[in-house]
């Protein structure tokens, strides 16, 4: 499986925000006044997270630099009806759990031997160092 673990996972998102979050949130500055959330970021960021792992083969910009990807449980790449899980069903679930299902899954993620959180099991997904099967 060749896991990615809880550091270069948090490292991904933490690159993710500042090369998609901060642009975002300036262009919401410059359209609303306000560094607040706005419908800007809100929707960018969810489109974001949704559609380029399926486009770029479960990488997004932070994962690609430090060479990780979401993959199906199989290996094969993610789809659109597997993002939306993982987004959105997680989401909600970690929204019902008053954050206590995010730090849970941190928790996962670090302990576990395949390194899969409670998103990752909604969606029956991993997240591996290993390169995609470029179909």
């Amino acid at each position: 499986m060749n896991p990615g673990g809880f550091w270069a996972r948090l490292a991904a998102n933490i690159l993710d925000s500042l090369i998609i979050g901060v642009p975002l949130s300036i262009i919401s500055y410059l359209l609303f006044g306000d560094w607040e959330e706005t419908p800007i970021t809100s929707i960018g960021n969810l489109l974001y997270s949704l559609i380029v792992p399926v486009l770029w083969y479960g990488f997004t910009v932070g994962k690609k630099i430090l060479g990780i990807r979401i993959a199906k449980m199989d290996g094969s790449k993610v789809g659109f009806g597997t993002m939306l899980l993982r987004v959105l069903v997680a989401g909600l679930v970690y929204a019902l759990t008053l954050g206590i299902g995010v730090i849970v899954s941190a928790f996962m993620v670090g302990i576990r031997q395949d390194k899969r959180a409670i998103h990752d099991f909604i969606a029956g997904t991993y997240v591996t160092y290993d390169p995609p099967e470029y179909k």
